[in-house]
């Protein structure tokens, strides 16, 4: 019989007890952090996987290199022995039912390995998403309690029977390796911990609707008008007596063509940082006078398939419930009958944004640059994605409730 184990089996012990660790301390934290935890979930799927692996690599190391006798019989024995079955039990359930946990999540998130081999779903019906949830919640808490008594029977052997018992798992009985190498679990935890993204900022409440309010109206607009109406009272109150004729335009408003290469893009706030995409698929269909906005209709239509943040476990989201909901709503619209001129080459257009099945008041305002039948137009608008259920699952906690959609295009008279 062999006095100590195998190498393989010596660095796969350390190595997972390592990973395990890691594991532990961000798993613990997981289900607190919602959106701003979504990098941390994809590594955390991708370290199980490689637990799963390197425990199957480790069975087939036991049955191939001999190991070591027991040194303790008794019921102390069968302790022991039923302390290594759980482990070997938790370091194979864990990870499978973390990978049936996602497999049968509502919002389907795509498992790629380490970011690069894609691993399938397992095929489980939707219904067993509790028990596997439920399932990798108790294994995690079980495989800590068989840890410890792990590590007690391991101090219990050298501190106090002094069998040498420990330097099985020490390549060449060097002390430096006997600190070291359990040193790699305290070190895969505090890893684990300190990557952890700290505590979100609180925020600001959502508001019930997209309606065009006051606020809506920034407030150099607001002081603007206040003075120019002061001012008028003041130097000129004949003027209120007599009201303008308004120019007539001298014919039917312009329509305007959409060059190629415009963008609309989006952002959104995520505990403090910005996830940021745009849409790769829109048509708009716009006429307009810009020398009298009233005249305006203007309608924007969306392919909300085509949003993407350049990531592709988050691309694999969007088009999901929880956020666009584009199987059944293919597209948003954004409708304007009229616009007003708020600046010498500003504009704000209040209209209706149709957004998964809602449509709600929305304004947008942009700019005009260039002349004749040339024009460069960029604008925003602030949309509360709530109202629309966009966002409405626990990867979102973290995102804030308005999202600022900005477009820049080039546009020809017909």
């Amino acid at each position: 019989m062999p006095q100590r184990y195998s190498l393989a089996a010596i660095i796969l012990h350390w190595a997972i007890a390592a990973l395990l660790a890691f594991q532990i301390a961000v798993g613990l934290a997981l289900g607190s952090l919602g959106a701003r935890g979504f990098a941390l979930f994809q590594l955390h799927k991708s370290i199980g996987i490689t637990v799963l692996l390197l425990t199957l690599l480790r069975i087939g190391v036991r049955w191939w290199k001999p190991r070591p006798a027991k040194l303790e019989g008794g019921w102390q024995g069968a302790l022991a022995s039923g302390v290594h079955v759980g482990l070997y039990a938790f370091m194979l359930g864990a990870p499978l039912t973390g990978w049936a946990l996602v497999s049968t999540a509502k919002v389907k998130v795509p498992t790629l390995f380490f970011g690069v081999i894609p691993l399938p779903h397992l095929p489980l019906p939707m219904a067993s998403h509790g028990l596997a949830e439920g399932g990798h919640s108790l294994l995690a808490w079980i495989g800590i309690a068989l840890v410890a008594l792990h590590v007690a029977g391991a101090l219990r052997h050298h501190v106090l029977m002094r069998d040498g018992l420990i330097w099985r798992m020490v390549p060449g009985r060097s002390t430096a390796l006997l600190l070291g190498l359990p040193a790699l679990i305290l070190v895969g935890f505090l890893l684990g911990r300190a990557i952890l993204p700290g505590a979100a900022p609180e925020a600001p409440a959502a508001p019930a609707t997209n309606a065009v309010e006051a606020e809506d109206v920034p407030a150099e607009d607001n002081a603007v008008e206040a003075a120019g109406n002061a001012s008028d009272n003041a130097a000129a109150p004949a003027a209120n007596e007599t009201a303008a004729v308004a120019e007539e335009p001298a014919g039917p408003p312009p329509a305007w063509a959409v060059q190629p290469g415009g963008k609309i893009g989006f952002s959104v706030g995520n505990s403090g940082e910005t996830i940021s995409g745009s849409f790769s698929k829109w048509t708009a269909k716009i006429v307009m006078d810009p020398d009298h906005p009233e005249s305006a209709d203007i309608k924007v239509t969306i392919d909300m398939a085509s949003a993407s943040v350049g990531d592709a476990y988050k691309d694999s989201m969007l088009p999901g419930d929880e956020f666009f909901g584009s199987a059944a709503h293919p597209t948003a619209t954004f409708v304007a009958k009229g616009a007003e001129k708020t600046g010498a080459d500003a504009y704000r257009a209040n209209g209706t944004l149709t957004l998964k099945g809602v449509a709600k008041p929305q304004a947008i305002r942009f700019n005009l640059s260039g002349s004749g039948t040339s024009r460069k137009v960029s604008g925003s608008a602030s949309v509360a994605r709530l109202p629309f259920g966009v966002g409405n699952g626990d990867s979102s906690t973290g995102l804030d409730p308005k999202v600022m959609v900005t477009f820049n295009f080039d546009a020809k008279a017909q």
